[in-house]
């Protein structure tokens, strides 16, 4: 695709990543197939192949017009298309590129988007007003009320890690998250009891922060980058004798796997080598730990998220994991398709978000299953709140085969 840059982007490093990107594209338009919004609109600039050209107006006329900023907005960065790309465009990459050099927002927007990026930075802030939060909820805005209304599916309070019951030389640092370790606590604690039983000693980093998902994908790059930083300089004075960083929602281990290109460093660079997801590390036959069921139910339909499936390009360990210990797993149409929770898309594209996930549900509980399992606290919370089944995390549906 031949691209001339406005003068704005000639000699800035972003023009010259986003014109590379862009050129790779042929114009083929299987990624529209894959798109979840286009397929909801049959609007070309809902999906990749209308939005690249978007930004490529962009960047040859110096600046966003309302056009670019709509449809940028509602695109949900599932990068489903990615998979289906032949030319390998980075469209991920692309889209964040673009979203810092939109439209400026109206009031409201800025402040409630800025709102929420201050609370993912702090993690105790946050925990503090979720549970302030559900207290008032009667007092809260109609689109914070639905998140507050329906807490995701839960098999146990929050326990205390046990010492490690075997010797064990290796070292395991397992992130709370910002989201996760206020809304469903029991997740971590319970893997983290899982390995302290199996013999790990796990690291719990009290001073970790936001991973920088969320501003990243509000187009706050700056900010991103700062608090990257600080999460990083966090995770980076704990590495000594590290052998695994284990982040158990997909959507924030997306992004740390990225910290060596967002940031460059060699520690970003050697904790993006560090970071694995929850599957990975207990699917590796090198680990040697055996699982069992935790809950007594026969059939589960899997809903993996596109951070794990499109973002991480991660499929079968998990659905593997939940087969050996015995569930049967539902087959799902179209379990590639977004789910619409998209990390704060679902409180800004509330209609779109709550159309995916009308379809995504009736793919879902199309076989009557006992319940539902995913990856992603945000899955997690959006699904969970129309589900007419339970919607767990997966690491809830499996525990220590010696307990």
């Amino acid at each position: 695709m031949k691209l001339d840059l406005a003068e704005g982007f000639v000699h800035a490093e972003a023009g010259e990543q986003a014109a590379d990107i862009i050129r790779k594209c042929v114009h083929c338009g299987m990624c529209n197939a894959a798109c979840p919004t286009y397929r909801l609109t049959g609007n070309e600039l809902d999906g990749p192949r209308g939005r690249i050209y978007l930004i490529k107006s962009m960047l040859e006329e110096g600046g966003a017009n309302r056009d670019v900023t709509r449809h940028l907005d509602r695109c949900l960065t599932c990068r489903a298309c990615e998979t289906v790309c032949p030319s390998g465009v980075e469209y991920g990459e692309l889209v964040e590129i673009a979203r810092p050099k939109l439209q400026r927002r109206s009031l409201y927007q800025t402040m409630l988007r800025t709102s929420l990026m201050a609370l993912a930075s702090r993690p105790r802030v946050f925990r503090r007003a979720f549970r302030a939060g559900l207290a008032l909820r009667a007092l809260a805005p109609k689109r914070f009320r639905r998140l507050l209304s329906a807490p995701p599916a839960s098999t146990s309070p929050k326990s205390p890690l046990r010492s490690p019951t075997r010797a064990s030389s290796m070292r395991i640092i397992l992130l709370d998250g910002c989201v996760q370790g206020a809304v469903t606590p029991q997740v971590n604690a319970s893997l983290a009891n899982l390995l302290a039983s199996a013999g790990y000693s796990v690291i719990r980093i009290a001073q970790e922060t936001c991973c920088g998902a969320l501003p990243l994908h509000l187009g706050a790059e700056r900010r991103a980058k700062r608090v990257m930083r600080r999460n990083l300089a966090a995770l980076a004075a704990n590495l000594d004798g590290v052998e695994a960083i284990i982040s158990t929602a997909s959507g924030c281990g997306v992004t740390l796997k990225e910290y060596g290109r967002l940031l460059g460093t060699e520690d970003a660079k050697r904790v993006s080598r560090l970071i694995v997801d929850a599957s990975e590390f207990l699917a590796n036959p090198n680990i040697g730990i055996k699982l069992r069921a935790a809950l007594p139910l026969q059939s589960i339909a899997w809903q993996a998220p596109c951070t794990l499936a499109s973002g991480m390009k991660l499929g079968g360990e998990i659905e593997t994991l939940l087969k050996s210990v015995g569930y049967t797993l539902v087959p799902v149409a179209d379990a590639n398709q977004c789910c619409g929770s998209a990390g704060t898309y679902s409180i800004f594209e509330p209609d779109m978000a709550n159309a995916l996930r009308e379809k995504k549900l009736q793919n879902l509980q199309a076989d009557d299953p006992d319940a539902i399992a995913t990856a992603n606290i945000g899955c997690q919370m959006h699904l969970g709140q129309a589900s007419s089944v339970p919607v767990y995390h997966w690491l809830e549906l499996v525990q220590l085969q010696d307990d």
